[in-house]
């Protein structure tokens, strides 16, 4: 009877063993599937979160912000560096922006810490920079201060172009900084309309 005792106690210690080292290994696989997907869902959360990085490209300011000329359908107007269109908006009637909150999430404004660079066919008198009300510096060009479009999804598109948005129209500019008036390729995305222009 001692023996079988022994026995079965060796047995049930064996099963105890076993099943904690298949819980040990599976706690294992699942943490390891857990990061497995983390690494996934991480990039897929930063990629939602900037919309379009194209569409927020200042979202943090450089220290320096080229504005210069780009050919378009529209004729020679205003882009970044990277040949990134750039707009004005008819409500901003001084240099100061009145585009914040939900405006600057379709419209992110060109910012910089430092000083705004004048690429090719730009005026460099026509730089300057306005004080946001986040505390960042805005680029202006003629007076007036710049924004990207949400709804460009690449260098060349001017789909912001005529959109009235938050109250007011937006417009490209060109090299000596006046609205360019024109129609942008048909299809242009008319969303966010909030009423008249200016």
């Amino acid at each position: 009877m001692g023996n079988h005792a022994r026995t079965a106690a060796a047995v049930i210690a064996v099963g105890l063993f076993a099943a904690a080292v298949g819980g040990c290994s599976n706690s294992g696989g699942t943490k390891s599937t857990a990061s497995k997907s983390t690494a996934v869902s991480t990039p897929a959360a930063s990629g939602s979160s900037s919309p379009a990085a194209p569409a927020s490209p200042s979202a943090s300011a450089s220290a320096s912000a080229t504005v210069a000329s780009a050919s378009s359908p529209l004729g020679t107007i205003l882009a970044d560096g990277k040949g990134r269109t750039l707009y004005l908006w008819l409500a901003d009637t001084t240099s100061k922006s009145n585009c914040s909150g939900e405006c600057a999430k379709e419209w992110p404004p060109l910012t910089v810490s430092g000083e705004p660079v004048a690429g090719k066919g730009v005026k460099a008198g026509l730089l300057g920079t306005t004080k946001r009300g986040d505390g960042s510096r805005e680029v202006t060009y003629n007076g007036h201060p710049l924004y990207y479009f949400a709804g460009d999804r690449k260098a060349g598109d001017i789909n912001g172009q005529g959109v009235n948005d938050s109250g007011a129209k937006w417009y490209v500019l060109d090299t000596s900084g006046n609205k360019v008036l024109g129609a942008a390729k048909s299809g242009t995305p008319q969303s966010g309309s909030t009423g008249g222009g200016h």
